[in-house]
């Protein structure tokens, strides 16, 4: 079985790809809803029904199956290669991979609302929520990457100013944005 390992690892790292292009994409749709809503008639309606269809599609037809496959090629991996599981890295990967899990069905529950107009949220909301997902990647990346020389204290510090950073970034825009709206 072992000899099937790179070939395994491969397709696991390619639905993890696309797995993410979904969950970067989905918020951004997200926005558009949320800023379509604001629309007079009947531009906010033609635009309402093409990103419900954009966003349907992009869920169900990426995001969903690539979740589902990019998780049993990581059980495939984890069966052929038991002895990770006993590696306090990978208690920490996966602890981040029920983070994303998370983050996914939270995407699910959002995009269920969005799909019956059901708008709560902001569009500077959606635009933090939008950075879960790149928290996530960073993290799992450079922890299975320096697994082996990884210091926790510097890793904890670094996923903290990558937020703030993100956060900052955020909130420049938002002036921005605003400054030439006004303009």
């Amino acid at each position: 079985m072992s000899e099937y390992y790179n070939y395994i690892k491969s397709l696991h790292l390619i639905f993890v790809i696309t797995w993410f292009a979904g969950l970067f994409y989905i918020p951004r749709l997200f926005i558009y809803h949320i800023e379509a809503n604001q629309k007079p008639s009947p531009e906010k309606e033609i635009l309402s029904k093409q990103l419900k269809l954009m966003t349907k599609r992009l869920w169900y037809i990426i995001t969903w199956p690539s979740s589902i496959l990019a998780t049993f090629f990581a059980i495939w991996l984890l069966i052929i290669y038991p002895g990770w599981l006993s590696q306090p890295w990978m208690h920490v990967k996966l602890g981040f991979v029920l983070l994303l899990i998370l983050y996914h069905l939270k995407n699910h529950q959002i995009f269920k609302k969005f799909q019956r107009d059901e708008i709560n949220y902001t569009s500077n909301y959606m635009r933090m929520w939008n950075e879960g997902a790149t928290l996530i990647l960073f993290a799992i990346v450079f922890l299975v990457i320096l697994k082996h020389t990884f210091n926790w204290i510097f890793g904890v510090i670094g996923i903290v100013v990558l937020g703030i950073l993100l956060m900052l970034g955020i909130k420049l825009y938002k002036r921005i944005r605003n400054k030439n709206s006004e303009a």
